[in-house]
């Protein structure tokens, strides 16, 4: 799959698709006609461009999602640390840290989820 990016106006698109999917073609231009005061072809220009691009399909004029919200921004993270941490996790959290530090709660979480991730491990 080609790498699959968002510009602001696609991820606001997205966004109303996975929070309504599956939904009918029509249903969709009228979402997009309310919350971005978009045309239908406006509409059927950008699901056809997402479509193509692996994110969603239309089958019988109905919309659903191949990709979740997820999946999708959980593989965005993995490039970003991929690309500006040579895969590096630990090096991220590091560098993320250095400029806000986390709250004793959020350590705790990052504790549970370590401690989760090392009992898939064994």
């Amino acid at each position: 799959m080609e790498e699959l990016r968002l510009g602001a106006v696609e991820a606001r698109f997205a966004d109303i698709v996975w929070a309504n999917a599956p939904l009918t073609t029509k249903e969709l231009v009228a979402l997009c006609e309310k919350e971005l005061a978009w045309k239908r072809t406006t509409t059927y220009t950008v699901l056809k461009k997402l479509c193509e691009r692996g994110l969603f399909k239309t089958e019988q004029s109905v919309v659903s999602v191949l990709i979740t919200r997820d999946d999708f921004y959980a593989m965005q993270s993995e490039r970003f640390v991929e690309d500006t941490f040579a895969g590096s996790l630990p090096a991220f959290i590091a560098a993320f840290a250095s400029r806000k530090k986390p709250s004793e709660q959020e350590i705790e979480e990052i504790r549970r989820m370590i401690e989760e991730f090392g009992k898939d491990k064994v």
